[in-house]
């Protein structure tokens, strides 16, 4: 069976890094999470107390940067294990910073695409159809309502044992969506090609079907 390259688009918190790995997994692809990786930049910038404003000392870092995905979804960076670290609300709010810089945009897009090659692969992101994979056979734009939103990263703040203020993630999530549709680098938007699908009012078997009928209708 041919092997197609997804990308999956949208703001924060709309479920696509969910999607892709149940996708992932029943089609047996690799999923990459791109937006980790943007994560790892943040989360290597506020470990060496430096500034996210500070491009110079942010672009600096990735000289000595290594981040390794394991198949079972363990995140590496320079050799530790930050796949829960790089989920903090500061590390999320850092990552929209530090990814507006082309240092950084330069470096982890060549990493994407390195990774991407051959196809049987989902990536999602913020500019996966419209930056890293303008071929990819199947783009799709995954949005859904800031209350929405902000209830799921809520919930899942609540499952890990995270403290957690829904009306503060409501306000990140709205800064974070004007700041990803607005920097001048890579803007979040969709994808001429791109298929919107509004999770809002839809299940997590909902949406994976549709992304399902969509893949058959590629291949």
């Amino acid at each position: 069976m041919k092997k197609i390259s997804i990308a999956i688009d949208g703001p924060a918190a709309a479920g696509k890094s969910t999607i892709a790995k149940m996708v992932a997994k029943k089609l047996n692809y690799t999923y990459i999470d791109t937006g980790a990786m943007y994560r790892c930049v943040a989360y290597a910038t506020l470990k060496q107390g430096l500034a996210f404003e500070d491009e110079k000392a942010v672009s600096d870092l990735l000289k000595n940067m290594q981040i390794e995905m394991k198949p079972e979804g363990t995140i590496y960076l320079n050799g530790e294990d930050v796949t829960s670290s790089i989920r903090q609300n500061e590390v999320s709010m850092g990552a929209s910073i530090v990814s507006k810089y082309q240092a950084v945009r330069e470096f982890l897009v060549e990493k994407q695409r390195e990774m991407a090659q051959g196809g049987g692969v989902i990536l999602d992101g913020r500019d996966i159809g419209t930056v890293v994979l303008k071929d990819a056979e199947l783009k799709i734009y995954q949005i859904a309502s800031i209350e929405c939103r902000a209830l799921r990263r809520h919930k899942e703040n609540l499952e890990r044992g995270m403290a957690s203020d829904l009306e503060a993630i409501k306000k990140e999530i709205a800064m974070r969506d004007e700041q990803d549709m607005n920097r001048q680098i890579s803007p979040l938007k969709k994808a001429d090609d791109a298929i919107e699908i509004d999770t809002s009012e839809m299940s997590l078997e909902e949406v994976v079907s549709r992304v399902m009928e969509l893949v058959e209708s590629k291949i």
